[in-house]
């Protein structure tokens, strides 16, 4: 075991105190999609000492060009990511206890999902998930390191390493408005890895004690454009999620997505809170190239998708016609709005 992971003690900033404390850490990793598969598989071969990993969804053939761990075969037999990826990584290092969850994250189960974790590691691909995550963390007063990528496009950016910083809900005004997902515009694997890497770089320094600071960090690899920004002065005082009065709005049901099986329609009807604005005009924009028989008014966007007539109202309703799967829904919904 010492030998297997003697390259890595070896880095100065780590050595062998560092190697001991990665061997203690347990990882929750919110995904096992893109990022979610590239993170579990640098920080298994690290030595982690636990990892689980939860995910909904399936393995599809659109995956594997940037989901590293999956194969072909594992498209034929249709396996859930999580148990394909918790197969995957006890092969590469059966010296962490490695745990694939097949279920669908929500406020009714994800504090039970990630106690007894040291940290969470953001690997979702959509916003409601992400913030729900936000809060449980800090709730249960864990760093959760949040990832996304879309494009050429990368961001990273970890909550709850230091006092007195702000947290997912906090920048939520200040980050730009973003309806582009892979399904609309794609995404090319090299953005992947890089994401990963900083976030499970931010991971290492965290466990082995060294210390940074948060910083909202980005990089277009296609344009070259690059930016770390400082995000220290954009705490809110008030911040329902991390000031000293928090009440961690997102696990209420109150601020979750509301869902609902239309009785004798063959519909799922999905309603986000008032909280998640909808500008039917330049989401209708950001999907005109992936779906098809796209109309658009005043009132709502309705189009076509992957098989599934879809109709999204300005009030935050999404009618997903042809199915009664919840979750497959909810998955035609983060391919379009992530």
């Amino acid at each position: 075991m010492i030998e297997k992971y003697s390259r890595q003690a070896l880095f100065a900033p780590i050595g062998d105190v560092g190697q001991k404390r990665i061997r203690k850490a347990s990882i929750f990793i919110l995904g096992a999609g893109a990022l979610g598969s590239s993170g579990a598989e640098m920080l298994v071969r690290a030595g982690v000492g636990r990892v689980t990993i939860v995910d909904r969804d399936i393995i599809e053939s659109t995956n594997l060009h940037r989901q590293q761990l999956y194969t072909e075969q594992d498209v034929v037999e249709q396996l859930p990511k999580a148990v394909a990826a918790e197969k995957r990584l006890t092969a590469i290092n059966s010296d962490v206890a490695i745990t694939g969850i097949v279920v669908d994250v929500t406020p009714q189960n994800v504090l039970d999902l990630m106690t007894d974790h040291d940290l969470v590691l953001d690997a979702t691909d959509n916003i409601e998930t992400r913030l729900l995550a936000n809060d449980a963390a800090l709730k249960l007063g864990i760093p959760f390191f949040m990832g996304a990528c879309v494009g050429s496009y990368g961001l990273t950016f970890p909550i709850g390493i230091q006092d007195n910083q702000p947290c997912l809900h906090c920048l939520l005004e200040t980050l730009p408005s973003q309806t582009l997902t892979c399904d609309t515009v794609g995404v090319i694997s090299p953005v992947v890895v890089t994401t990963a890497a900083r976030q499970v770089t931010d991971v290492l320094k965290y466990i082995t004690g060294t210390p940074f600071g948060p910083k909202l960090e980005s990089a277009d690899l296609w344009t070259g454009d690059r930016a770390s920004i400082g995000v220290a002065s954009m705490k809110k005082a008030g911040c329902p999620s991390c000031s000293e009065n928090a009440v961690y709005p997102f696990l209420s049901a109150r601020e979750s997505m509301k869902t609902a099986v239309l009785c004798g329609r063959d519909t799922v009807q999905l309603s986000w809170p008032k909280s998640r604005k909808f500008e039917l005009l330049p989401f209708a924009e950001s999907i005109r190239g992936s779906v098809s028989k796209l109309i658009h008014n005043p009132h709502l966007v309705a189009c076509e998708y992957n098989g599934h007539r879809i109709v999204l109202f300005r009030d935050g309703r999404m009618l997903v016609h042809g199915t009664k799967d919840i979750v497959t829904a909810k998955k035609i919904a983060a391919g379009l709005l992530g």
